[in-house]
């Protein structure tokens, strides 16, 4: 009877300890348990801890509550422009029901990849390819409203949607890059433009200060001659003065009338007239020497030489016109190359 009585316990014991095995549950911090009661779903869900259920009769099924990190594959599509693109992308999502998770959809991970995808192909087709580039920001609140939209009736919230990545076509970046780089051409050439026009504005007044004060432009050239030796070349280049380009313009321009000097004779002139004074002079001399023969002459041959000398002595038409030719000479000068004799004309 005793061993009977042992042999229950036993039996009984190793019944319990099979339930109990059976019937216990461990929910981890981020889960919670969905308990489905001959397939009914029960209204309390179980918590994280130790928890136990009815073998057989219930149904135990564990949700997830962590965020889930869930990569969009690469989707092509052509945008509003007409671009051909590749966009991957990647959605945060996580479960706020664990039962609507369960009982309202078969799969939610599969269902919000599946709207991830879709969502991600429409905003492609909405969008245009500057928008791609850089306005993601809006796009990415866009594709977030459409994939929270349906996901909030399974239980699922979606925390944040992320464009990963926008591939192109090589002819598409080939294209783009001349664009950058002629768009910062043309910002350069406008930025040299207005340095130019601020400069020539400064040396505008610059050149009218240098006007005013004349010894400001031989300061300016010592310092560009230091600037230049300062560079420690050969050859030193100085800049020509304009001072000196008006002055030898000045003394290039023909003298006024009132200014000008009277004109000297030729050298022609200056012979012909030497000749004629020459002849008088040379008479008279010939006519103060005694001669041999004539010592006593007649009265009369006397008489006809000084009255041929006296004619010779008066200045000839031609003599006169020369003579007014000549300017009026303030010293007396050497007639005779010779330097024989000296007389006022």
């Amino acid at each position: 009877m005793i061993e009977e009585l042992v042999t229950a316990g036993l039996t009984l014991g190793s019944v319990g300890a099979v339930y109990v095995a059976a019937a216990a549950r461990v929910v981890k911090q981020y889960e919670r348990g969905v308990v489905l009661r001959l397939g009914k779903l029960r209204s309390e869900v179980r918590g994280p801890g130790f928890t136990m259920i009815v073998p057989i009769v219930d149904k135990l099924q564990k949700v997830n509550m962590q965020i889930v990190t869930m990569p969009v594959p690469g989707q092509e599509g052509i945008t509003r422009d007409n671009v051909t693109v590749r966009v991957d992308a990647v959605v945060y999502f996580k479960v706020v029901d664990a039962a609507d998770a369960v009982i309202r959809v078969e799969d939610y991970r599969f269902a919000v990849a599946q709207m991830a995808q879709t969502s991600l192909r429409s905003i492609i087709g909405k969008s245009e390819l500057d928008d791609l580039l850089s306005n993601r920001e809006k796009l990415n609140q866009g594709l977030e409203l459409m994939i929270d939209s349906p996901a909030v009736e399974w239980g699922v919230s979606i925390d944040r949607v992320e464009i990963k990545d926008v591939s192109l076509p090589e002819t598409m970046k080939r294209s783009m890059a001349r664009q950058a780089e002629a768009d910062r051409e043309r910002r350069a050439r406008v930025i040299n433009a207005d340095a130019e026009l601020q400069a020539s504005k400064k040396l505008a007044e610059a050149a009218k200060e240098m006007a005013d004060t004349p010894s400001a432009l031989q300061l300016r050239l010592l310092q560009t001659v230091v600037a230049v030796a300062a560079e420690k070349n050969s050859t030193l280049v100085l800049p020509f003065p304009v001072e000196l380009l008006r002055f030898l313009e000045r003394a290039q321009q023909p003298a006024q009338p009132s200014q000008q000097q009277p004109s000297m004779p030729s050298p022609e002139l200056f012979a012909q007239l030497q000749k004629l004074l020459a002849q008088p002079q040379q008479q008279l001399t010939e006519a103060k020497e005694p001669s041999a023969g004539s010592s006593a002459g007649s009265s009369s041959e006397s008489s006809s030489k000084s009255s041929s000398e006296l004619e010779r002595s008066v200045p000839s038409v031609e003599e006169q016109s020369l003579r007014d030719q000549l300017p009026p000479v303030p010293e007396p000068f050497d007639l005779d190359s010779g330097g024989s004799k000296s007389g006022q004309v």
